[in-house]
């Protein structure tokens, strides 16, 4: 099957062994040489290897999304990866039975087990770390597949069952403490967590880069939730005619974001009030951010907040400099890094984030550099890297950086559909 989806894209695109045609040119703004042909290389290949090599068309019609070297689907990856190609789905028949066939299997993984992060191809449980955003992202996926390709026979019976089984879970999860049996071996309590005081928020055990959540309430992943609650909303109203549903995910998306805003800012000296990574409600505040998204770096990717809301500047600057534990300097990059890699290295993720999120220009061409000097050969993003030697890095396979990085660039050029547009200027 992989052979055929190689195939069937040689002919779709015209790949073969032409690096200068294997996607659409995207338009570079005026760099050095060296840098400019350095990112048109992995431009190519991360437009290219989502279709050949991430995605698997199953006999039972659904599609298997990897996550890379990893041979597991994420909830959160399959959606980031599969994302950049939703604008051909309204022209290319092969692509829209694949992004279908993604939103299809996402809901059978969901029903299986909504406390699960990640499964495997045979529709077993890989691991079963809740998080808040692996629950939002099958939602948030088939929901700009929808706006796209104006593809409603997408929202099956069953995709519906699974958005009601996330929207009932979410609503257990605001009440963690009185109304969950979750439990996670790595957690402390018993497994239970950290305590919590109720607040409104949603629980969740992990972060998007399944580390445990120091304190449970993760501002991030709940301003997400906020965001696709309403994208469930229009579903719910407008495909299901189901005013019930739609008015409980509206009611929960209030809620939450009263929530954020009341519990989730700290007034930090000399930059002002800015939105915490992870709170527990008893006023303990987690000062940081993570490179996975969603992030406080992402905020307006996802549609919580513009880029010139004021807290979320005064956010960004506390992100982008060394109050931040995880943002690292060296020779040749700057950028967040995670407490899931080494000390000092960056993400790619993260710094295509910031390009995307950035109004400055210079800011923008500078971090493009740092991802151009990330190349280590192989024309792919990977993981991490370190700051000083970017040849010592952490998995060379990993399809969300790359299919990030297409998405953007894609934007650029304006070749996305409006419903992305936004996302990827």
């Amino acid at each position: 099957m992989r052979i055929v989806i190689a195939l069937t894209l040689t002919i779709l695109f015209a790949f073969v062994s032409l690096p200068a045609s294997a996607a659409p040119t995207a338009e570079m703004p005026t760099r050095p040489a060296p840098v400019s042909v350095t990112l048109q290389k992995i431009y190519q290949r991360a437009y290219d290897e989502a279709y050949s090599r991430h995605a698997l068309l199953e006999s039972d019609g659904t599609t298997f999304v990897s996550t890379g070297d990893i041979n597991m689907e994420w909830l959160r990856d399959s959606s980031a990866v599969m994302t950049p190609y939703i604008g051909l789905a309204v022209t290319d028949s092969y692509v829209r039975y694949m992004l279908r066939g993604t939103i299809a299997r996402q809901a059978r993984y969901i029903q299986i087990d909504p406390y699960a992060n990640a499964f495997t191809s045979n529709y077993r449980v890989a691991e079963r770390k809740f998080e808040v955003d692996s629950l939002m992202y099958p939602v948030w996926f088939a929901y700009l597949y929808w706006k796209a390709a104006g593809d409603r026979s997408v929202f099956t019976p069953n995709v519906q069952r699974a958005f009601r089984t996330v929207l009932a879970t979410l609503r257990t999860e605001q009440r963690h403490a009185t109304r969950s049996k979750y439990r996670h071996p790595e957690l402390a309590n018993g497994g239970k967590g950290t305590p919590v005081a109720y607040t409104g928020l949603v629980w969740t055990a992990f972060r998007p880069s399944d580390d445990a959540a120091r304190y449970h309430f993760n501002i991030p992943e709940n301003m997400f939730a906020v965001v696709v609650l309403r994208d469930l909303t229009e579903i719910e109203k407008s495909v299901y005619r189901d005013r019930g549903v739609a008015q409980n995910a509206w009611g929960l998306s209030v809620q939450i974001q009263r929530a954020i805003e009341r519990y989730g800012q700290v007034n930090v000296p000399g930059i002002g009030r800015i939105y915490a990574y992870e709170i527990d409600g008893f006023g303990h505040a987690n000062l940081m951010d993570d490179a996975n998204a969603p992030s406080l770096l992402s905020i307006p990717y996802y549609g919580y907040v513009g880029v010139h809301d004021v807290v979320y500047q005064a956010t960004r600057s506390f992100i982008l400099s060394p109050r931040n534990p995880y943002y690292f300097a060296g020779k040749y990059a700057a950028g967040v890094g995670s407490p899931h890699t080494p000390h000092g290295y960056i993400w790619p993720l993260a710094l295509v984030m910031q390009a995307l999120t950035s109004t400055d220009q210079s800011e923008i061409t500078r971090v493009m550099g740092y991802i151009a000097a990330s190349d280590t050969g192989d024309h792919r993003l990977h993981e991490s890297f370190n700051v000083d030697w970017p040849e010592s890095y952490t998995r060379a396979d990993f399809a969300w950086p790359n299919a990030l990085f297409a998405q953007m660039m894609l934007g650029r050029q304006g070749r996305l559909p409006p419903v992305l547009e936004s996302m990827a200027r």
